[in-house]
């Protein structure tokens, strides 16, 4: 009986912190997005109700509620050209990664590379994407590949530069440790250095996926006829504005949608990193 008694409390106490209620789950929720959608609902209420009282014409500058009906009636002209976009966005994004991550783990383990590739890298910035377009576009043609190679040029950088700073920032006694333990160079990256970077490294993927969009529509507008680049430009001479700006709308969902896919990865794949000021 005695023991009973004592086990009993334990065995509740084990029991309570399994999850949060719904109720709770709820107000994290709002406590989380609640701001951002109100300022975001207040913007358009405020954009809707200038528009109508200036009497601004449509052709200028839609109110959200002409995007809205123009979704309906022009659905399937949006939907195939956004899967089109879609598509170079995926595939381009994965190309960024993988070569991006590549790049990161071979500079980090040659300091010789990096110094000869890492400046090489820098400036190679400093060139508009929107200038190599159109030059991809007469290498490769009007299909797919320049599309994917202006995605990844985009994607690519900031995964490579917070690659290498998180490899780079490994803490020095967890290495002397393993060196202790006769571990090899490579033990020591796949136990130690890899895993301390993929909280930066997907860092980085975080700020690729929100340019990811603006490779695809500059790749489009150099030499296309198909995806959402291509709608918004064939709608400008026309001045279907609202059109213009529903597809600006599914670019943004996009984007967002592979931001938070790359957020969720990071929370299956890397529980150990810190979100929000605390580690989970």
């Amino acid at each position: 009986m005695t023991r009973a008694t004592h086990e009993a409390p334990v065995r509740g106490q084990a029991a309570e912190p399994a999850g949060k209620s719904r109720p709770a789950r709820s107000r994290a929720l709002v406590w989380s997005y609640g701001p951002a959608s109100a300022i975001t609902l207040g913007a358009i209420g405020l954009w809707e109700l200038i528009l109508r009282v200036a009497h601004v014409p449509e052709y200028l500058i839609p109110t959200p509620s002409e995007v809205a009906a123009d979704f309906k009636s022009d659905w399937p002209v949006l939907e195939p050209n956004m899967f089109v976009t879609l598509r170079e966005i995926a595939l381009g994004f994965a190309i960024s990664v993988i070569a991006g991550v590549g790049l990161a783990v071979l500079l980090h383990l040659s300091s010789t590379l990096r110094r000869a590739v890492y400046p090489l890298l820098i400036a190679s910035q400093t060139i508009p994407i929107i200038v190599l377009a159109p030059i991809l576009v007469i290498l490769f043609g009007y299909g797919i590949k320049p599309k994917l190679i202006i995605v990844a040029l985009i994607c690519f950088f900031p995964i490579v530069v917070n690659g290498i700073d998180g490899l780079r920032s490994v803490d020095e006694d967890l290495i002397r440790m393993m060196l202790t333990l006769n571990g090899t160079r490579w033990s020591i990256f796949r136990r130690v250095e890899f895993p301390a970077a993929l909280p930066a490294i997907f860092s980085g993927m975080r700020i690729a996926a929100t340019f990811a969009a603006i490779g695809a529509v500059f790749g489009e507008w150099s030499g296309s006829n198909q995806g959402l680049g291509y709608i918004m430009l064939a709608a400008t001479p026309n001045l279907l504005t609202a059109r213009i700006f529903a597809a600006i709308v599914l670019l943004t969902v996009v984007a967002l949608g592979l931001f938070g896919l790359v957020s969720l990865l990071e929370r299956v794949l890397v529980p150990w990193a810190p979100r929000g000021g605390k580690t989970r």
